[in-house]
């Protein structure tokens, strides 16, 4: 009797340990591979305020988004059945730096394009305004050598020794008298908390000059606010929770939707991608079969596509047979020039 209870104790222990590896190895081992799929189509409008903007639209503007997952076993296996799935090798988007060094990148571009959109909206309208830099955005560290210390990115910079850096301006001159192996007392932002951490300064070269001068060992970038001359024309963002740069164009409709009288959308879902610079020039961008399905999906009537990537983006659009109107755009005055070709819909 005890050898068969024995017997099956051990069957049952081989059993666990084989479930447990199998479920290991399917969704907790990592791959070398990202899968891509269709993101969502957002409404802009509750991501961005003018102070006082006219706030009434009908339709809606939407950004649309990627999703981008770090791929286990199981999510690999499961997107060979997902006609809109794509994969590929995660050293193809990392491109060298960590995941948080990535992640990072990502916000910093999404602020930069927020800026710019303002820029490109305010210019549009006629609106005047100035740059104000606010603080310092960690997006990545050098590899050799190595920070010393506890910074990391998506840190915020507030100051060195108690000192404010809003630009990396003010930042270098600080650093301009110390020594490769100075300790300064970093005030960081991280998390939403406000820390303070000790940072020995290494040896750093400069890329423009090539002047080697101490330094923290970490890629930066200023973080502006465009503030408007009048306060009421002020534009104030929400956290969208996307990274990326692609969502410049639609934030510009948006905001010049608010700075102006009247609906743009004339009660249309309008969607649309694309970067954009202060001058209002489109640019392409990366994923955009995917944004296509996910404006697809929330029923957009139109979309608004970089002109670099219509080709691609028609192709897809014929694939799902979708019913939405592609519109190529090379800067924000031919997309505000085919919204005033619409008619109100009823």
């Amino acid at each position: 009797m005890n050898r068969i209870r024995k017997s099956g104790g051990f069957r049952a222990s081989i059993f666990v340990i084989v479930v447990a590896l199998v479920v290991y190895v399917a969704v907790y081992m990592p791959t070398p591979y990202i899968i891509y799929m269709p993101g969502s189509a957002d409404e802009v409008k509750p991501m961005v305020t003018v102070k006082g903007g006219d706030q009434e639209e009908h339709g809606v503007f939407m950004m649309t988004t990627v999703s981008a997952t770090y791929a286990n076993v199981f999510l690999l296996g499961t997107s060979l059945f997902n006609k809109n799935a794509q994969v590929d090798k995660k050293e193809d988007r990392l491109r060298g730096k960590s995941e948080a060094e990535y992640s990072a990148e990502q916000v910093w571009f999404m602020s930069d394009s927020q800026s710019s959109a303002m820029e490109a909206a305010y210019e549009q309208a006629g609106v005047t305004y100035s740059i104000v830099p606010e603080h310092i955005f960690v997006f990545g560290l050098s590899e050799d050598p190595k920070p010393e210390g506890d910074i990391a990115p998506g840190d915020i910079i507030l100051g060195v020794n108690g000192t404010a850096t809003p630009d990396n301006t003010v930042l270098s001159a600080q650093l301009k008298d110390k020594k490769v192996g100075d300790t300064v007392e970093m005030q960081l932002e991280r998390g939403g908390e406000t820390i303070s951490r000790d940072v020995k300064l290494i040896q750093v070269k400069d890329n423009k000059t090539g002047e080697i001068r101490p330094g923290l060992g970490v890629m930066i970038g200023t973080v502006q606010k465009v503030k408007a001359e009048d306060p009421d024309k002020q534009i104030s963002f929400t956290d969208t929770q996307v990274g990326g740069p692609s969502a410049g164009l639609m934030f510009t409709l948006e905001i010049y939707n608010q700075l102006t009288p009247g609906d743009l959308t004339k009660g249309h879902r309008i969607a649309g991608t694309g970067t954009i610079t202060k001058e209002g020039v489109v640019g392409a961008i990366g994923g955009v079969v995917h944004k296509i399905v996910a404006a697809d999906r929330k029923e957009a009537e139109i979309f608004f596509v970089p002109k670099d990537n219509y080709k691609e983006a028609a192709a897809k659009a014929d694939q799902i047979g979708t019913k939405m109107k592609l519109v190529p755009v090379s800067t924000v005055d031919d997309a505000l020039a085919y919204l005033k070709t619409l008619s109100v819909k009823s």
